[in-house]
């Protein structure tokens, strides 16, 4: 039995018997730091602890201990994701993560869905990000419900540029199946955000990245989103991505209701810091700080961060009460992506010095400690 305490702040004793959570009220002070709340729900891990969802020959195997790292790490659920590449690539890596939830019962539990992060995004450098030019591609209603049909109908997130041809079209129909519709790597006008959001877009993926280094001033992607009250926000966290003072606006602006953090790990978050040779990027370097990136370079090479990170940096550099960042990485997502109430719990130690996952309990029973 512990002391402890649930995201609404108040003092509580949790018991776990048999399965069985018991909450009572605490008789004396909960331990300093210590909370226990929801499960985190990642929306967009590329890959983690060496293991790449972007890697058609990655396992059933190592998608279980891709599963457990996370778990460790405070992260019940999670949507693998899947970057532009050529098609049959993208087609084989969905069909890898669906082998994996048929063989591996551990993943199929954590992986409700898959999020598709192109390759319909802008052809423009800065707003392409990291994604292949050479694949992108225009919006295409048949591309996507191939991609779809690989991936056993199991993709629940589609990130997208609303300006490319056919991108209206695409949000509507994608949107109809109920999957949720993100804007991303983008570099659309005021004007085209509103026509995407009416036609059914309901997320901006990590925003304040994706984008052209130089924008207007103000009339701009990343302030067009942040000022669309039906665009949930999903944010990057981890310190690297984005600065404190835009850490705090977008907090404050979109609240714990409607900003969602993730950590857009790719498949070195999680390994210790050295020198790698990826197949994407050449060499990059990960840091003790956690910073990824180009070898010889300031220049990030994808994030490395996890999401006890993102909770880390939403109390410390933007302001955050510890319950309303909890909520930013487990019931804003769940209920952004539709996912019942079955009891997880994620117990962590939040300090001044960051957060530690002390353990994750998934429907009532341990699965990282």
């Amino acid at each position: 039995m512990i002391a402890t305490r649930l995201p609404h702040g108040h003092p509580v004793r949790v018991d776990f018997d048999g399965g069985r959570l018991e909450l009572t009220e605490a008789d004396a002070p909960a331990d300093e730091g210590v909370w226990v709340g929801p499960g985190w729900v990642d929306v967009q891990v590329n890959g983690f602890a060496g293991v790449d969802a972007n890697d058609p020959a990655t396992e059933p195997d190592a998608y279980a201990r891709m599963t457990a790292a996370l778990r460790a790490r405070g992260v019940t659920r999670y949507l693998p994701t899947v970057i532009t590449a050529d098609l049959p690539r993208m087609a084989a890596s969905l069909a890898a993560a669906v082998r994996a939830c048929a063989a591996e019962p551990d993943v199929a539990d954590a992986v409700p869905g898959l999020h598709l992060e192109g390759p319909f995004v802008s052809p423009e450098d800065g707003a392409r990000g990291a994604h292949a030019a050479a694949f992108v591609r225009a919006a295409d209603t048949a591309v996507f419900d191939d991609l779809q049909a690989a991936a056993g109908g199991r993709i629940r997130v589609l990130t997208l540029a609303p300006e490319v041809p056919g991108a209206l079209e695409l949000i509507a129909h994608a949107a109809g199946q109920g999957v949720v519709v993100a804007l991303g790597h983008t570099n659309a006008d005021a004007a085209t955000i509103a026509a995407a959001v009416d036609a059914g877009a309901r997320l901006s993926t990590h925003l304040g990245n994706g984008t052209a280094a130089m924008l207007p001033r103000h009339d701009n992607v990343i302030w067009t989103q942040l000022g669309e009250p039906r665009l949930t926000a999903s944010a990057i966290f981890d310190g690297h991505h984005l600065p404190p003072a835009v850490m705090r606006v977008f907090a404050a602006v979109k609240g714990p209701e409607r900003l969602v953090l993730t950590s857009d790990a790719v498949a070195l978050a999680g390994m210790p810091p050295g020198v790698y040779r990826q197949p994407v990027g050449g060499e990059v370097e990960l840091l003790a700080s956690g910073r990824l990136t180009l070898r010889g370079t300031p220049y990030l090479a994808g994030s490395a961060s996890s999401l006890a990170d993102g909770v880390a940096h939403a109390v410390r550099d933007a302001g955050v009460a510890v319950e309303d960042a909890w909520a930013m990485v487990s019931t804003t997502p769940a209920r952004l992506l539709g996912l019942e109430e079955r009891g997880d719990l994620t117990l962590a130690l939040v300090a001044p010095d960051g957060v530690r996952v002390l353990g994750t309990r998934v429907a009532g029973r341990a699965a990282a400690t």
